[in-house]
């Protein structure tokens, strides 16, 4: 973190991104608006390198094939899926702030509730059946039409 602003570089840098992420969306709408936003995310999952370039790219499929609803974008940098607009699901890229393990997230109007706690964000390190199944799974709860 840096004294004066309180923000590292890197979330500096993300929040600039948003901030471009929305300035290139302004004016657009309907399907020019959701074009735009698709190859958005699919701009940033090919920037991606190594296991965070294939954690995207597979999550991608998984999504689109469970919740055909949510609409790809980005958000922050990160390729993301949206209902309504809203972010449900993201893939948060290992490189974007240093971190050991790619996760993947959920955000508050995902469907997941289950008593008193559960868990919104999913460390990812290897992409295998089981993992590919989970998030299946997670996806068709969270995107609940």
């Amino acid at each position: 973190m840096t004294e004066a602003s309180g923000f590292s570089e890197a979330e500096r840098a993300a929040m600039k991104q948003r901030a471009a992420e929305l300035k290139e969306g302004k004016g657009l709408k309907g399907a020019a608006k959701k074009a735009k936003e698709l190859q958005a995310c699919l701009d940033a999952i090919a920037g991606l390198e190594g296991f965070d370039r294939v954690l995207a790219e597979r999550y991608h499929v998984v999504v689109t094939q469970e919740a055909p609803h949510l609409d790809p974008r980005t958000w922050y940098g990160f390729p993301s899926y949206a209902k309504d607009g809203t972010v449900v699901t993201f893939v948060q890229q290992a490189s974007k702030f240093d971190s050991r393990y790619a996760t993947v997230n959920f955000a508050d109007v995902a469907t997941l509730d289950d008593g008193a706690m559960w868990p919104t964000s999913f460390a990812v390190v290897e992409w295998t059946d089981e993992v590919e199944e989970t998030l299946r799974a997670l996806v068709r709860r969270a995107a609940a039409a």
